[in-house]
């Protein structure tokens, strides 16, 4: 972990470079999970089953681990309530909430060349 520190400290971030902690950062918020429950979060806060709900598809073990690894990245917040049963909220943080509009912009695309997308797999898959 020291070397990630030390790279960052005395090095541009290259993330061609395996190595690179920023290579690490895109993994992150370039994961599908992690772009969904991006997506989500900028409504605002969600308890874990708000967002097991909208995000149709992930598993509960999924869910956890991009949870946590956004957490571990400052992208988001859990803050636990100590109710019965228990309640966790979840939240962007300021560094999740500077994400937004990037990934906002990749759903829109998708979204928008969806059509384009599929006639260019139908033309591959046909060959």
């Amino acid at each position: 972990m020291s070397y990630f520190l030390r790279e960052s400290q005395d090095v541009e971030p290259d993330p061609y470079q395996r190595n690179c902690g920023s290579r690490q950062v895109l993994d992150r918020i370039g994961d599908r999970w992690s772009v969904l429950v991006v997506l989500t979060l900028a409504h605002g806060g969600k308890r874990y089953g708000e967002l097991a709900q909208r995000i149709d598809g992930v598993s509960q073990k999924m869910l956890t681990q991009t949870l946590r690894g956004l957490e571990r990245d400052g992208l988001v917040s859990r803050t636990a309530h100590a109710t019965v049963p228990p309640r966790v909220d979840y939240e962007l943080t300021d560094l999740g909430r500077s994400l937004v509009d990037l990934v906002a912009g990749l759903e829109a695309w998708a979204t928008g060349h969806l059509g384009e997308i599929e006639a260019a797999r139908a033309r591959y898959d046909a060959r």
